[in-house]
């Protein structure tokens, strides 16, 4: 039995619990490309010789390129935001709002693991003018990931970490990658709209456009594309040109009772 590995950050949506699936869809390749690779749960849990792993959120990419060049010292660094002191709100807020202010990428990496872990069940949210907004989230004692993060750091040895947009992620891959997407999901009602992670949302419009050029990377290279969404029957609609098609039933851990947290059917879709 492989062990599994969890992501040092929590992240609404991820991909933890659906890694075995996603592994036995994926085709073997070269590299890994992931466009919206989030906590990076497949990226810890898939097995390729090179990945290139994208995301738009610029927190993010600067936090994994840190802990890449230099996990020790970072990881020495951050832990002194896990300790009792720390763990108040009106010390959360402080720190959000230098984070807010601050320009600097290696204390916007250690207070954004900070927050992540001390905020509000994981989320990642900005304001319309970029200003990180998740409430504190009252936790008794906030696990501090040394050892995720020492494990990602050996496995970011194979990974580059770059922050664009889908396209040009796309437009990156060569013959014998694998590109796997994990865009954030069609909601599944008008009022279910946790979509916007990064201050600007990603469409319907976009989601199509990500069928599209799934399609076309697929038919002109010798590339295989693996999409996760809800699977509704929009998503079926715009997906329907895929060679495979899967559905599985996925625990929702994002409500915030436990009584609302209920299976929702996932769709994973291949183009090869």
């Amino acid at each position: 039995m492989v062990k599994k590995h969890r992501a040092f950050l929590k992240w609404a949506g991820g991909k933890y619990g659906l890694c075995d699936v996603i592994n036995k869809l994926l085709p073997k390749g070269d590299r890994l490309i992931e466009p919206f690779v989030g906590a990076g749960s497949v990226f810890l849990n898939s097995n390729y010789e090179h990945y290139l792993l994208n995301d738009i959120n610029q927190d993010l990419i600067n936090l994994y390129n840190i802990i890449k060049e230099k996990p020790q010292q970072f990881i020495t660094d951050a832990a002194k935001y896990f300790t009792p002191e720390y763990n108040q709100e009106k010390v959360y807020y402080q720190l959000r709002a230098e984070f807010n202010a601050s320009s600097d990428s290696y204390f916007r990496s250690l207070i954004f693991l900070y927050m992540n872990r001390h905020g509000y069940n994981g989320l990642c949210r900005y304001n319309k003018s970029g200003g990180y907004n998740v409430p504190f989230g009252r936790y008794v004692r906030p696990y501090f990931p040394e050892n995720e993060m020492l494990f990602f750091a050996e496995k970011a040895k194979k990974a580059t970490f770059i922050c664009n947009g889908y396209r040009e992620t796309f437009a990156h891959a060569k013959s014998g990658d694998v590109i796997y997407c994990d865009p954030p999901y069609v909601p599944l009602s008008k009022t279910a709209s946790f979509t916007s992670y990064v201050g600007n949302g990603f469409g319907l419009d976009e989601q199509a456009d990500l069928a599209n050029i799934a399609e076309e990377v697929t038919t002109e290279k010798n590339i295989s594309v693996v999409i996760s969404n809800h699977d509704t029957i929009w998503t079926r609609k715009i997906y329907e040109h895929a060679d495979k098609q899967k559905t599985i039933q996925v625990a929702r851990t994002i409500s915030q009772k436990a009584s609302k947290r209920t299976k929702v059917a996932e769709l994973l879709v291949l183009y090869k």
